[in-house]
């Protein structure tokens, strides 16, 4: 008698299972080398006993004629195989593996089954089903699975292909030599050892796309359905498995319906003693739940019900963990989501938020996340849900803490509500220190969820009460893009606040951030422009953007059609806008919005690829031949005299305390004092050394560029004189005069290579010892100098003008005017006209754009 497999292996059945029928015995033990007996033989001469030691005897035995001693050779060598893998190497380094593969055919019964023994054992070697594949024995053993053969053969065949079916090569072949359909027919067997290695084999065989459609064709659904009621739980599990893998297509989803699966499915969930199945069962309903046919089939006959309340009442966490992970799959779909709304799915899944288990935790944390794409569950949760994820985010899980900023990012979009009832939660620190976890996704969705919160004006400067600026600097030097984006377009968002453009700028935020602009990332480099677009909506940060290359990376990106987008244009024009001084020198346009200041400075046309220097990084340079740069600068310093309290007679120098004049007088000291004796006046040098430094460290502590009360005088005289008129052109037509007149007049257009301007500007140069000249000090100018002057003044007075740099220092200014009514004609509202104003040679005379008269003045 043989007991089952399934018996001598400990897989013990359910309920009571007779077995009378003689089975070959197949014994287990520990690995050995001991005798191999063949037995009595009868001979025809004598009866001989032949006992070997030496396993090659037995295998050289598998070649005899005799169909007795190749039974009993086949018996020896299937209980020295079974006692280890060691021997099942050593059976194949002597050649038996061929052998067996050829009585696997025999005509004997006896001696085919017993081959066919050895043959299902040995083929759990890896090196052994490497032959196996070699000598293709598939078609052989597929041969053995008629109704006819042995259950033995049957038995064993089926073991075999099991045991090669892990290997991808041996299932290509299995399914193409047709080897599904006799083992779906073996499902059916009596034997649950053929059963069990049947229904293992099908479930190896349908990981590959190609069987799982063949099964289809093949109705695999009733026979699978029928082991679920089994009474042994191994061929239970493998059935489960197997409509797990096969349920993933739709249609084989709507077979399982039709075949009242779910019933069976649900059944098992409702068995206690069944508790053991319970894990992959829901793992067949998850599949089922993704088809929304299959899910209202479900909700109409209460299984969906059920399922929930079975979620509701369990205490396996992996029972919750899989029904959680079952409702976000089924959640992908909008109509699924509708139906799980209406049977109140987010308690069950708030309630699962509570369980003591990291994995479960996760779990229902991405559930919610999927829920949240149905705005009733979105506004449930916000009730409900929010402080719960939210006291996760200071789990010391990582994978928890991800799951659960991804469901507050979810929850909080497009949801105001939802943000405030994060912030309501105490949400604002753990979501700030976020920013510092281990998982990329974790800072992802925490800038996300910072970033929904800021569309709120006091949750924005709540949490920028945080730093969250000064968090940030991180993430944006992330190696990963999508953290590079949603921390940029958190920049972006908290960035309309001159504080925290301030507390990123001191942080050291805005070198990573114009690193972004080079990404290769199109997200990421829209994000970085978009930020770049905002911070630049101050002087200084724009000023430290430039300096640190975002302008040439900006000119760079638009000029490639491919990396171009809306953000980097406006980016370049605001970075521009907001300074002037470098949006002058690239561009050579000012438009009349572009307000001139003080601290601009005109630094002549700019080469490209040339560092555009500030003007305290000019002041340090000395005295050179290249052009001079004219500043602007009306406003007194802190510890200067107003202009009104400043006597009238007072001479520029006077009037100006000027830090180029203070660092060039600390180097002369220095210089004086290396011309005495060493000996005689050592005291002195220390004395004059230590004044220098101080006065060097005064001037780097507190910089600013001198005052210039000529200006200061122009401005207070044009506003007394030009404001009371009536007119804009009245006004364009004196401002033009008044610049004229403290420029040098009119010059005749026959004379104006005889107007030395530049011996003029160099002289001042000379006096002032730097190339730096403020305005008010040109009392010769040209173009150039006449045109920003007008400019300058024109936008103190709030007159429109643009600011125009032409070549060979060219410069002029435009402005719109209404001409008046046609004579004849009143009340008629004509469009404003564009001129050129004269500052040169008929000061104030108007010169309409694309005349005769302009082009002659802009070129010649």
């Amino acid at each position: 008698m043989r007991r089952s497999r399934l018996l001598a292996t400990g897989k013990q059945r359910r309920g009571p299972l007779r077995r009378d029928r003689p089975r070959a015995v197949r014994e287990t033990g520990v690995a050995g080398t001991g005798p191999l007996r063949l037995g009595l033989l009868q001979l025809q001469f004598e009866p001989l006993l032949i006992e070997s030691k030496a396993a090659a005897t037995v295998v050289l035995m598998l070649d005899s004629p005799e169909e007795e001693v190749l039974a009993k050779a086949c018996d020896a060598i299937y209980k020295f195989a079974s006692k280890g893998d060691e021997n099942k190497v050593t059976l194949l380094g002597l050649g038996a593996v061929e052998r067996l593969y050829k009585l696997i055919s025999h005509e004997d019964p006896v001696v085919r089954r017993n081959a066919m023994m050895v043959f299902g054992i040995m083929a759990s070697n890896h090196d052994v089903k490497k032959l196996l594949r070699e000598l293709d024995v598939t078609s052989s053993l597929l041969s053995h699975l008629v109704p006819e053969e042995d259950v033995v053969i049957h038995e064993f065949a089926t073991l075999c292909l099991a045991h090669m079916a892990v290997e991808y090569t041996a299932k290509v072949q299995i399914f193409e030599q047709g080897g599904l359909e006799p083992l779906i027919n073996l499902l059916g067997s009596p034997d649950p050892d053929v059963t069990k290695n049947s229904v293992e084999c099908i479930y190896l065989l349908v990981q590959d796309f190609e069987s799982r459609a063949a099964v289809c064709e093949l109705n695999v659904i009733p026979p699978l359905l029928d082991l679920l009621k089994s009474e042994y739980p191994v061929i239970q599990l493998l059935a489960l498995k197997t409509l797990e893998v096969i349920s993933k297509d739709r249609e084989m989803r709507i077979i399982l319906g039709e075949n009242q699966g779910f019933d069976c499915l649900l059944k098992i969930l409702e068995t206690n003693e069944f508790s053991d199945l319970h894990a992959e069962a829901l793992a067949v309903l998850a599949n089922c739940l993704e088809d929304v046919h299959t899910m209202q089939l479900i909700q109409q006959t209460g299984g969906l019900k059920k399922l929930l309340s079975f979620v509701g009442v369990s205490a396996v966490p992996d029972i919750q963990k899989n029904a959680a992970k079952a409702i976000a799959k089924a959640a992908y779909d909008s109509e699924n989501r509708k139906i799980l709304n209406e049977e109140d799915v987010e308690n069950c899944l708030i309630n699962l938020l509570e369980i003591d288990d990291d994995e479960v935790k996760v779990a229902a944390s991405q559930a919610i996340s999927a829920m949240c794409e149905n705005l009733a569950s979105k506004r449930a949760f916000g009730l409900q849900g929010i402080p719960q994820l939210v006291q996760l985010l200071s789990s010391e899980d990582e994978e928890v803490k991800e799951a659960a900023v991804i469901a507050l990012a979810n929850l909080t979009t497009a949801s105001p509500s939802n943000a405030s009832a994060v912030a309501d939660a105490e949400g604002i620190e753990p979501l700030v220190k976020t920013l510092n976890a281990e998982r990329h996704g974790a800072i992802a969705n925490a800038a996300t969820v910072l970033t929904n919160m800021a569309m709120q004006e006091p949750l924005r400067l709540s949490i920028q009460s945080h730093g969250v600026m000064s968090v940030l600097t991180e993430p944006l030097r992330s190696a990963s893009s999508q953290v590079q984006s949603r921390a940029a377009l958190t920049v972006a968002a908290f960035g309309c606040d001159a504080n925290a453009r301030s507390e990123l700028r001191n942080a050291g935020g805005l070198g990573p951030l114009v690193e972004l602009l080079h990404s290769k990332n199109k997200e990421v480099r829209r994000n970085a422009c978009w930020a770049v677009m905002v911070c630049a909506s101050d002087e200084l940060t724009a000023v430290e953007l430039c300096r640190l290359g975002a302008l040439d990376i900006l000119e760079e990106i638009n000029l490639s059609t491919g990396r171009r987008n809306n953000f980097s244009e406006a980016a370049l024009e605001r970075l521009l806008d907001n300074n002037l001084s470098q949006k002058y020198s690239q561009m050579g346009y000012l438009s009349s919005s572009n307000v001139i200041t003080d601290g601009f400075y005109d630094y002549g046309k700019i080469k490209p690829g040339m560092k555009f220097l500030s003007l305290e990084e000019l002041s340090m340079q000395e005295l050179t031949d290249r052009r001079a740069i004219i500043f602007i600068n009306a406003k007194p310093q802190e510890d200067v005299l107003s202009v009104e309290e400043k006597p009238q007679h007072l001479s520029y120098e006077q009037t100006t305390s000027s830090p180029f004049a203070t660092r060039k007088s600390s180097r002369e000291k220095v210089r004086k004092g290396k011309g005495k004796k060493e000996e005689e006046k050592m005291k002195e040098v220390v004395e004059i050394m230590s004044e220098v430094q101080d006065e060097i460290n005064l001037a780097d502590a507190q910089w600013q560029p001198p005052p210039d009360f000529v200006l200061m005088n122009y401005i207070n005289d044009a506003s007394k004189t030009i404001l009371p008129l009536t007119t804009t052109r009245e006004q364009v037509v004196a401002l033009a005069q008044f610049v004229a007149d403290k420029m040098g007049g009119a010059i005749e257009r026959d004379k104006l290579h005889d107007f030395s301007w530049e011996l003029h500007i160099s002289e001042i140069e000379f006096e002032l010892k730097s190339n730096i000249v403020p305005i008010g000090k040109v009392k010769k100018g040209t173009f150039c100098h006449r045109a920003l002057l007008f400019k300058v003044i024109a936008d103190r007075l709030g007159i429109g003008c643009s600011l125009v740099r032409g070549e060979y220092n060219r410069a002029w200014n435009e402005v719109k005017l209404v001409d008046d009514s046609p004579q004849g004609v009143s009340g008629l509202l004509l469009p404003p006209q564009e001129y050129i104003v004269d500052l040169m040679f008929v000061p104030g005379f108007l010169m309409k754009q694309e005349s005769a008269e302009a082009d002659q003045y802009k070129y010649i």
